[in-house]
């Protein structure tokens, strides 16, 4: 068989629903894994001695590297294919993971669960694994599909929220930070399910590079104005994540409630996120958009005014579930339907390194703020204050495509 031949073979069984399922199984596990940290901060920070700051910093790092190395992996996915930056993310993603169950410094903590896991978390990103999806679905799906995918990223956190507090409970966190080391590797075989073609269904081939595709964007004010926006979906949902189980536990509630209500967030999340793929697919994106930080707003602003009982802290959670990314399928929609999916995951990929500045800075100010005030309040306003400013930014953006110059297809 020759070399033309076997890609052929290949190509017939990685069939849209294939990739579709190793998709969102991928961005399941990856993103599941990550979502859970933020139940080692107390576990952590009593036993080693360490300020919940020095537990935030590492955090923060690993989202600012995150959001730093994305757009590398992406431009790398969209020149060569997601196969092997996903399954190199994932050795990676392990190796940190298992580095930070080890760390006896802040500093090693850092470097592991900062730095590794931000760098292996940017590989093995549900971005790439939806830019996968988006090229073998048509326009008149795709909106459906990174909602479906986006859902499948929830669904991690429901799945891991709880086992991830078993583990603990049942082992300890140092071993439980090891099985989800081992957990993380099974993204590996899941990546080669993906195709590395770099053409996309239902789109017209063009001779556009990507060094042509970023200085489009780089010019388009809507790509900035929806840039700008998605530093507040990372400062929120970071904060929360991280900070919100011990939250929980200082308003003298039980540690479970923290992890139920981390469970809720990515329950509700499935019905947002494939909910939010819906209205793109036949409303505007961007007034979504708007719609989803104002009420992200209003449910902080009726969390600091209301009584702190278990059902409020369930109630707000469920309510920030639907909300919580909610905000991707319908930025990562505008991105594509501005711009096209060829370069898809670099051009999320830079809109999303905005989202993890914002990610960084919700997790280390939260830590912060805490440490010098014992209280989360001037970070809960902030978010307030943060949503209503996002909700107003998103309403000038311009969704409609750019018209370019079109490749004859020679057969």
């Amino acid at each position: 068989m020759t070399a033309t031949e076997a890609r052929a073979a290949l190509s017939r069984w990685q069939t849209p629903a294939v990739v579709i399922v190793a998709g969102c199984l991928i961005a399941t596990v990856g993103f599941g894994v990550r979502s859970i940290f933020g139940l080692f901060l107390e576990p952590m920070t009593v036993d080693q001695g360490w300020s919940r700051e020095t537990f935030a910093l590492a955090l923060a790092i690993q989202n600012l590297l995150w959001g730093v190395a994305l757009p590398v992996a992406g431009a790398v996915a969209d020149r060569y294919g997601p196969r092997y930056v996903l399954a190199g993310g994932a050795i990676v993603y392990a190796l940190g993971t298992w580095g930070m169950a080890e760390a006896d410094t802040g500093l090693m903590l850092h470097l592991t669960g900062g730095l590794a896991v931000g760098i292996g978390v940017a590989f093995t990103a549900f971005s790439l694994a939806l830019a996968a999806m988006a090229r073998v679905v048509g326009p008149e799906r795709r909106s459906l599909a990174l909602g479906l995918g986006t859902a499948a990223g929830s669904f991690g956190q429901v799945v891991f929220s709880p086992v991830g507090q078993g583990f603990i409970s049942a082992y300890g966190w140092h071993t439980a930070l090891l099985l989800l080391a081992a957990i993380a590797l099974v993204i590996i075989p899941l990546a080669f399910a993906l195709p590395n073609a770099g053409a996309a269904k239902g789109e017209a081939a063009t001779d556009q590079t990507l060094s042509d595709a970023l200085k489009e964007a780089r010019g388009h004010r809507g790509f900035v104005l929806l840039t700008t926006g998605f530093f507040v979906c990372g400062f929120h949902v970071a904060f929360i994540t991280v900070h919100f189980p011990a939250y929980v536990r200082d308003l003298g509630l039980a540690a479970t409630v923290g992890a139920v209500s981390i469970a809720l967030i990515g329950a509700f999340n499935i019905i947002g996120s494939f909910g939010s793929g819906a209205f793109g697919q036949r409303w505007s994106k961007k007034y979504g958009l708007a719609g989803i930080y104002a009420l992200r707003a209003l449910a902080i602003f009726l969390l600091l005014i209301s009584p702190k009982t278990e059902w409020t802290i369930y109630l707000f959670a469920s309510a920030m579930g639907i909300l919580w990314l909610s905000t991707v399928p319908l930025t990562t929609g505008i991105v594509g339907q501005i711009f096209g999916v060829r370069y898809l995951a670099t051009l999320f990929g830079i809109v999303f390194l905005s989202h993890q500045i914002g990610s960084f800075l919700g997790v280390w100010l939260g830590g912060y703020l805490f440490d010098r005030t014992g209280s989360y309040d001037l970070v809960w306003w902030a978010g307030v204050a943060f949503g209503i400013a996002a909700a107003i930014i998103h309403l000038p953006i311009d969704e409609k495509p750019i018209l370019r110059t079109q490749v004859p297809r020679h057969g």
